[in-house]
């Protein structure tokens, strides 16, 4: 057993967005996921073939989901379950601080 920080170590996410994977193990993934400016391509959404949770543990992000007009602000302590099959995508991330994501698959 080690203790690790998710806040320590936090990468350079300057022109990429880095995920991390903490755990995948019997149908689980959890991922570590640091933004500085990213968002997703214009005209492209994600949509994930597992259901979604996460959860902003720093930083400010909007996301957009296809069906609904308004993008949803999130501050830190903000979380989104988001279904399998469900189109989404991340309009903007901070650019004065990294943001931090914890994103749970299932």
């Amino acid at each position: 057993m080690r203790v690790k920080n998710i806040y320590k170590r936090l990468p350079d996410a300057g022109k990429t967005e880095i995920f991390e994977k903490l755990f995948d193990k019997k149908g689980v993934r959890i991922e570590r996921i640091t933004s500085f400016g990213q968002s997703t391509p214009k005209g492209e959404w994600l949509k994930e073939k597992k259901n979604e949770w996460v959860i902003l543990l720093m930083g400010r992000a909007k996301i957009r989901f296809r069906k609904k007009r308004k993008g949803i602000l999130l501050a830190p302590g903000d979380h989104v379950f988001i279904p399998s099959g469900c189109e989404h995508r991340v309009d903007r991330t901070s650019l004065r601080e990294k943001t931090l994501w914890l994103a749970v698959h299932f």
